[in-house]
């Protein structure tokens, strides 16, 4: 027995007949074919899986892809800005937030969504934020450190625009 489901994952539609105990990582992975959510423990403690779905992080290896009927779904794949690596992306770049990869594309979308909502964090507040996201590599400073950066950055161009706005008066 089938279920049809669509989903939007990155902005673009995908439909598919599954099974209804098909879990949405293993919908992204193998249907959508986006490698990047990857599968840790299966059982929401370590947050690799995480994606965002109509803006909010969650953890797809828990969750059926028939629940996600008519979804937007965010992966790391869809983090680029135009070809370009996003400030979070930037961020974990130059300040070393990763070291074997594993966590990073689910920290990316922990993170991504926590900055929507606080824009100035302080590491403290990043810390509880990205606690549902285990890495067994970095120690969390280099992703703070990056997390930040990604503030900063986003910051940067909020008030850019009104500064030269301000000098062109």
């Amino acid at each position: 027995m089938t279920q049809h489901v669509k989903l939007t994952i990155n902005g673009q539609p995908y439909e598919a007949d599954i099974e209804p105990r098909l879990l949405l990582v293993h919908f992204i992975r193998e249907v959508a074919n986006l490698t990047g959510t990857h599968i840790g423990c299966d059982t929401t403690s370590c947050g690799a899986c995480t994606v965002q779905i109509n803006g909010v992080p969650a953890k797809s290896c828990t969750l059926f892809a028939v629940q996600m009927d008519g979804a937007e779904i965010r992966t790391v794949e869809g983090m680029d800005e135009g070809g370009q690596l996003s400030p979070l992306q930037e961020g974990f770049f130059q300040e070393h937030g990763l070291q074997c990869g594993f966590c990073t594309p689910g920290m990316m979308m922990t993170a991504e969504a926590f900055l929507r909502d606080n824009p100035n964090p302080t590491d403290e507040e990043i810390r509880r934020a990205i606690s549902g996201n285990l890495c067994r590599c970095t120690g969390y400073v280099n992703i703070v450190k990056a997390i930040q950066y990604a503030a900063k950055k986003q910051r940067d161009a909020q008030t850019a625009p009104a500064q030269t706005q301000e000098a062109s008066v």
